[in-house]
């Protein structure tokens, strides 16, 4: 399974929310079909975005780079820590996981 290619394809084909606080929100909200946050990510984040994730019945997974790994798979000029993916979009990245 490329995770990478699976999240790229996302963002660019689905419809994806990147940042912590946003995803977190979405999370709380039981709004997503995966959460996804760097390894590097604060443990605060981890936590939470496990936590809420769990709460929803949301999968996670920890991404194996840091945030700036996540920001460029992105394709975007600046650090990513966690992204929601809503709409995967072309990416076979949720069916990767099953």
């Amino acid at each position: 399974m490329d995770v990478d290619r699976g999240i790229r394809v996302a963002v660019d084909t689905g419809d994806v929310i990147l940042g912590s606080e946003k995803s977190i929100q979405s999370l709380k909200l039981g709004k997503g079909q995966l959460a996804v946050v760097a390894a590097n990510a604060p443990k605060e984040i981890l936590e939470d975005v496990e936590y809420y994730a769990n709460l929803s019945e949301i999968p996670s997974i920890v991404y194996d780079g840091t945030s700036v790994d996540l920001g460029s798979v992105c394709g975007k000029p600046f650090t990513v820590a966690t992204l929601i993916i809503n709409d995967p979009g072309d990416s076979t990245i949720l069916d990767d996981l099953r």
